[in-house]
């Protein structure tokens, strides 16, 4: 691309001549869709192997292996094997002695072996020999041979129903139920050498999930997942992250409301889950007497659930009347205790029980999108780290300390900011101030631009407004030290200007992390101090909180409590003599606005007082942002750092063409908030410019060649 100042607008133009203009991206499509879609693939004839469920599935290169379960009658150990090319079943090939006939085992796959361990065994039919197993088989893919690992030492409790999987070289069990009672414990082996292998009890810590069974784990991002299951009058359906290399379980907040999106999915039973890039995948298993058949999804960078809602070819989907109906036939049905695995960019799905516990002989196909990731946050994130093309300067509290930032952001997420802002605007025209910029850090403020518009807001000091700005550039606050003082007084800081700044959805975060945080060593000053600031949601959780039957005692023989003010030791008493009433409201929490749906305001016209750069389109003006441009396009950063246009207008043409205005308005909204619907006739129009925007134009390209050529393109 090459731009150059004259006395017209300089253009954006992609000079195809110059080798150095541009940054070269190359994309090598594999065999992919765009768009999430089921298959229904051809069922496992009873020649070949019983319909069952409580089985286990792995993968392994383009097949998937099928072990044990139950046929409704008797407990099967046999080995099913379903190539995925050629869509064909066949008995896997055998020999050496086989585990026992068995369910609700884990299997897993390690180099070119799996590896079976535990489970029930016995004979159903007749109620005889049922018992719990703890013995660990290798079955050689390469050869079919099965073995049985002999371990020395200690070994885990016998089990079924528990998770395994796969991480750095070793086998990792945790929970199940051992016959009596639901387990929680963690057991780990080498599978790297059978002549030394050892079994080892895992010291966790952290917030660890309760006892539980029939739930699955997956491993993302080098984290083990764990989400919802059996734990009797305890069943949530909370997710548990578990670090492998510090033996910490975190349970994961799953406020929903807070970050906009949508509900987790209800707490179950037998369902599974798989991995695939940054995402989990849950399906099925047994929901409050329900069998769902809803595919949902939870993305591990933004701690957000979703509903996958797939979608059929475009000719079946163009005859109105057989789409549903097409639709419905490739979904599998709700059931519970199936078995997923997943091969490249699909997950499978086989067997399970369904309606009137009928054991299903069916294989799903599910095929994942190929949209890559929309960073929409972290590049409005890495905007506020860098502080780059700063325009306002907030002069902070009685010692008038600085923050610098962007009057767009800023503005777009904050109605009481962007009065001050205005406000001071005005001011600064009406005393005719042209003093130059102020001493700033390198590279914040390219040449040619107006100097830093100064905001005082008494009311607020630096490191709480830093918080909340963070909010406002991600939707989000990077939570300090869970329980320690000083951060949880820092975050009642922050909900005080939330309040204060009527930010509903600061407000709800904020008191998320310090209701969460509060515990008996700082209950008393996060009390103390919700009573200074007169925060009383925050207080009335304190109190509570100290006279729960568990935690009075133990509270009132601090040191902490011989010096709280009289009027708080007062009402704590009479709090405890005679508790309140409890007060439930029906009235809904105002949850606030996403960064994407005040973006998505901003470009739509609520921003246009505040634009500082004109867009030329074939001659039509179309104002702008630079601030937002330079966050997400490399391109436009680029150019705002070398030069400035005197006019601040810029020509938009690809060569000699001039794209049409939808496509640009597609770009405009992918680049202010992450929008990535767009007319595929428009998407090659944008394929060469937004190469500065990279994820849009990986998405453009896809779906345009997904329409095209469905083919490779390089």
């Amino acid at each position: 691309m090459s731009c150059k100042s004259t006395k017209v607008a300089p253009s954006v133009d992609f000079d195809h001549s110059c080798s150095d203009s541009v940054e070269y991206l190359t994309l090598n499509f594999g065999p992919f869709e765009t768009v999430h879609r089921w298959r229904r693939l051809p069922p496992c004839d009873e020649f070949v192997g019983a319909r069952r469920s409580k089985h286990t599935v792995v993968a392994y290169r383009d097949a998937i292996y099928v072990f044990g379960g139950d046929n409704g009658k008797n407990m099967l150990n046999d080995l099913l094997r379903f190539d995925v090319k050629d869509c064909s079943w066949c008995r896997a090939f055998t020999t050496g002695t086989p585990p026992a006939p068995r369910y609700h085992h884990s299997a897993v796959v390690y180099g070119s072996s799996m590896f079976v361990f535990g489970g029930y065994t016995g004979d159903i039919y007749s109620n005889s020999n049922l018992k719990n197993k703890n013995d660990l088989f290798e079955y050689k893919f390469a050869t079919g041979q099965w073995t049985e690992w002999k371990v020395e030492g200690s070994l885990p409790v016998a089990r079924s129903a528990h998770g395994a999987t796969v991480y750095n070289d070793k086998l990792w069990i945790f929970a199940g139920y051992d016959g009596n009672a639901r387990l929680n414990d963690m057991w780990t082996i080498s599978l790297q050498d059978r002549e030394h292998a050892c079994w080892e009890e895992i010291d966790q810590s952290g917030e660890i999930p309760p006892s539980c069974c029939n739930f699955p784990v997956a491993v993302c991002r080098d984290k083990m997942f764990v989400f919802s299951g059996q734990s009797g009058a305890k069943i949530t359906n909370n997710l548990f992250q578990f670090e492998f290399k510090g033996h910490m379980w975190t349970r994961i907040p799953t406020e929903h409301l807070l970050r906009g999106s949508p509900p987790p999915p209800q707490r179950r039973y037998g369902h599974t889950m798989v991995a695939f890039d940054r995402h989990l995948y849950v399906f099925g298993g047994a929901a409050d007497n329900t069998l769902p058949n809803e595919l949902h999804c939870y993305d591990v960078d933004s701690q957000t659930w979703e509903v996958i809602h797939p979608s059929l070819d475009s000719e079946v989907r163009s005859k109105h009347i057989f789409w549903l109906l097409s639709l419905l036939l490739e979904m599998p049905s709700g059931r519970l205790f199936h078995a997923a695995a997943v091969i490249q960019d699909a997950m499978y799905i086989f067997g399970g029980t369904v309606d009137n516990n009928v054991r299903s002989g069916e294989m799903y196909r599910f095929q994942f999108s190929s949209y890559p990731k929309c960073t929409l946050h972290e590049d409005y994130g890495k905007l506020w780290e860098n502080r780059q093309f700063c325009d306002v300067e907030f002069i902070l509290g009685e010692r008038e300390e600085r923050v610098l930032g962007h009057i767009a952001i800023v503005t777009a997420r904050c109605q009481w900011l962007r009065k001050k802002i205005l406000q001071a605007r005005d001011r600064q025209r009406d005393e005719g101030a042209a003093g130059g910029p102020r001493d700033i850090p390198a590279g914040s403020r390219p040449s040619g631009t107006q100097p830093l518009l100064e905001v005082s807001i008494r009311e607020a000091e630096a490191q709480p407004f830093e918080v909340l700005m963070q909010f406002l550039y991600t939707d989000k606050i990077q939570y300090p030290r869970r329980g320690h003082v000083q951060d949880v007084l820092l975050i009642m800081d922050v909900y005080k200007l939330a309040l204060h700044f009527k930010l509903s959805r600061l407000e709800q975060l904020c008191v998320q992390y310090i209701e969460a945080s509060v515990d008996l060593q700082n209950v008393l000053s996060v009390c103390e101090n919700a009573n200074k600031l007169q925060l009383d949601q925050l207080k009335e959780h304190c109190l509570n909180f100290v006279v729960k039957e568990s935690h009075f005692n133990q509270v009132i023989m601090t040191k902490e409590f011989e010096h709280l003010s009289t009027p708080l030791i007062v009402e704590i008493v009479r709090r405890k003599q005679q508790p309140p009433p409890r007060l439930y409201s029906d009235q809904p929490v105002d949850i606030g606005t996403s960064l994407v749906q005040d973006m998505k305001a901003y470009l739509e016209g609520g921003g246009l007082e505040f634009c500082d750069i004109i867009l030329l389109l074939d001659g039509h003006p179309r104002p702008a942002h630079k601030a937002i441009l330079a966050a997400r396009s490399s391109y436009f950063e680029a150019m705002f750092r070398s030069f400035m246009p005197e006019d601040g207008q810029v020509n938009i043409s690809i060569g000699e063409m001039v794209p049409s205005k939808q496509a640009f308005e597609s770009m405009l909204r992918y680049i202010y908030y992450g929008d990535v619907n767009m007319p595929p006739e428009d998407s090659l129009c944008w394929c060469l410019p937004i190469c500065a925007v990279g994820q849009l134009f990986s998405v453009l390209l896809c779906s345009w060649t997904s329409l095209f050529y469905g083919g490779i393109l390089k």
